[in-house]
């Protein structure tokens, strides 16, 4: 949610920050901006892409400068607007020039914003932003570090800043709480990004920037200190993210590519891990937690969107496979209803990007109420890693397209290892653990199977691409998948899809079926397949057309389905993780169908670091 690059150092900034917008642009892509020091402040800002900013910027010598700020944004206080984007100027009567980029959300703005008012402010925008831009205005006094340590004293809610002034122009300062920024550090400067995608192509080394904590940062230096000024030594490590993960390749799409790339990233998230002839499972990250999980009495998923669904189908497999009781709940309602964490109970977090707001919020009440906390992360650095006890991270590699397919698979191909490393520990026998762990190793070349259904996608997809409501239906493990089948096709074609309990349809929905609305059951061969067939045969009795998907030989589907695509046999626990597929390829093919951009989808961002 918003994108942040910075850059000090001996090269032109420009380049770099328009490379490094380019590259976050999938955060937010309402609008962008930029500001460079070269003998005076000079500042950009547009509606729409980045490629809107270059434009306005090509061959403008004020932005030849070795210092400056960008950001694309994604709006939240404010409508888009010009005056709304990013960076900030403070108040021009002060003549500090100072300038700031910034994510997250000043929650107590208003009051703040009544303060600099009455103190004569005047203010250009609607945002949140501004206001804290006009703080530090207010508290400058010749150092811009004290300024900005000062102002977030005064802060309440989640930010991560890049501040420069034309006062100090040899000097950025960076900031964050509750929201992602790191420090690149190269031979020829150094990168303040809120996204390793935005360093990556210029080195791997990077600073971790802990919350709290203020980097004050020179051409050939940089200081870190918390918000009273004590000294603190940030963690250097190296990015795990490579320059080929994020470039395009031959795909036409992320989207695309990220979906065929789901059988090397499951593998990358299997390796190492499993132990298929001796019945194991090896999770590092739990090893030293391993007794207080045996002996868990409840296990509840957290997440949001993709990751919700991921978590129901953690909850499914803790229960069936390790016989614990377990639930799924949202984090943003987690939160705020006052929960009950009893004696053993493990909380465990679904994220991709480790930023999630709501999550993170979830799960540091999980801690303080004395839950052991575990996380399900892709990005490694992230904030839930280190608000959790333990944790595994996915490793399928970084995601671009902002709805989530590779790191879907890869946080259930985790979870399905968690249930797998509590139930032979509770459960389950050797034999009945060798023979799920051989099944699961056979996993990802059956995926590769299920990504060739593409051009059967493409085909239904040209078929009902006018239909504007569609359902979603599965039972058992397949419910989940009918949630994340109908959230895709929300989310990059802009129709109308629900997903539910094939069951549940007869007890409302129904009504909601005419003549050939599209109907999309996930009816593979497993212990409710007759019900399924049942459910089938009750929708096409009022009219609607059925898009199944079965399991690879099934004469009998054929029969009573209008389309189906066809997945490899699995046992019942991993078949979520081969029905997904034709269920992400025809969100796909529908979208680009209707002409949408599907690697950015209106109105959304891809990490939403905002509650």
């Amino acid at each position: 949610m918003c994108g942040i690059v910075a850059y000090i150092g001996s090269e032109q900034a420009r380049p770099v920050l328009l490379e490094g917008l380019k590259r976050l642009e999938y955060r937010g892509y309402d609008s962008a901006g930029m500001a460079v020091l070269n003998n005076g402040l000079h500042v950009a800002r547009t509606v729409g892409r980045v490629r809107v900013l270059e434009q306005q910027i090509d061959g403008d010598d004020d932005f030849e400068g070795t210092i400056g700020i960008a950001h694309t944004r994604w709006a939240t206080h404010g409508g888009v607007t010009e005056a709304n984007a990013h960076p900030h100027v403070d108040d021009p009567s002060l003549g500090h020039g100072i300038v700031l980029v910034h994510n997250g959300i000043i929650e107590n703005y208003a009051a703040l914003r009544t303060y600099l008012l009455n103190k004569g402010h005047t203010f250009a925008s609607e945002t949140d932003t501004e206001v804290l831009t006009h703080l530090i205005g207010e508290l400058y006094e010749g150092d811009l570090e004290a300024a900005v340590r000062s102002a977030l004293r005064e802060i309440e809610g989640a930010y991560a800043i890049a501040v420069m002034s034309q006062e100090e122009p040899d000097v950025l300062v960076a900031a964050r709480q509750g929201s992602p920024l790191l420090i690149g550090v190269s031979e020829h400067g150094y990168i303040i990004a809120s996204d390793a995608q935005a360093i990556v192509g210029h080195t791997s080394r990077v600073l971790d920037l802990d919350e709290e904590i203020v980097a004050r940062i020179t051409r050939d230096s940089f200081h870190t200190a918390d918000l009273d000024n004590v000294k603190v030594t940030p963690r250097m490590r190296e990015l795990e993210v490579s320059l080929d993960q994020i470039e395009l390749g031959d795909y036409p799409h992320y989207m695309l590519k990220e979906i065929m790339e789901q059988p090397q990233a499951v593998r990358r998230c299997l390796r190492g891990r499993i132990d298929a002839s001796g019945g194991e499972v090896i999770l590092g990250g739990l090893g030293e937690h391993a007794r207080d999980l045996i002996r868990c009495q409840r296990v509840v998923f957290l997440g949001q969107g993709t990751a919700l669904h991921a978590g129901m189908l953690g909850e499914y497999l803790v229960e069936d496979l390790a016989r614990v009781p377990s639930e799924t709940d949202f984090a943003s309602e987690f939160r705020y209803r006052n929960p009950i964490i009893e004696d053993g109970t493990v909380v465990v977090a679904v994220s991709q990007s480790g930023e999630t707001a709501d999550t993170l919020a979830g799960i540091r009440e999980a801690g303080e109420r004395g839950a052991l906390t575990l996380g399900l992360i892709n990005v490694v650095g992230s904030s839930i890693p280190s608000a959790t006890d333990a944790g595994v991270y996915l490793r399928v590699g970084p995601e671009v397209g902002v709805a989530s397919t590779k790191a879907f698979l890869g946080q259930v191909t985790a979870a399905t290892m968690f249930a797998l490393f509590l139930g032979r520990r509770r459960f389950l026998s050797n034999n009945q653990t060798v023979d799920l762990l051989h099944a699961l190793e056979a996993i990802p070349d059956k995926i590769a199977q299920a990504c060739e259904t593409g051009d059967e996608a493409k085909r239904i997809a040209e078929r009902f691409v006018q239909r504007d409501n569609w359902l979603f239906l599965g039972r058992g493990y397949n419910y989940p998948v009918a949630l994340e089948g109908a959230l895709k096709l929300k989310e990059i074609s802009y129709i109308h899809a629900e997903g539910m309990p094939a069951a549940e349809m007869k007890h409302g929905p129904i009504a909601l079926i005419d003549d050939g609305m599209p109907a999309v059951f996930i009816a593979t061969r497993n212990s409710q397949y007759r019900k399924v067939l049942s459910n089938i045969e009750e929708v096409k009795s009022r009219g609607a057309d059925v898009i199944a998907v079965a399991t690879e030989g099934d004469d009998e589907i054929v029969e009573i389905a209008d389309e189906v695509f066809f997945v490899p046999d699995a046992p019942e626990p991993l078949q979520p993780l081969l029905t997904i597929v034709p269920l992400q390829l025809l969100a796909y093919h529908t979208a680009l169908l209707r002409g949408h951009d599907v690697d950015k989808p209106r109105n959304l961002a891809k990490s939403v670091t905002v509650e």
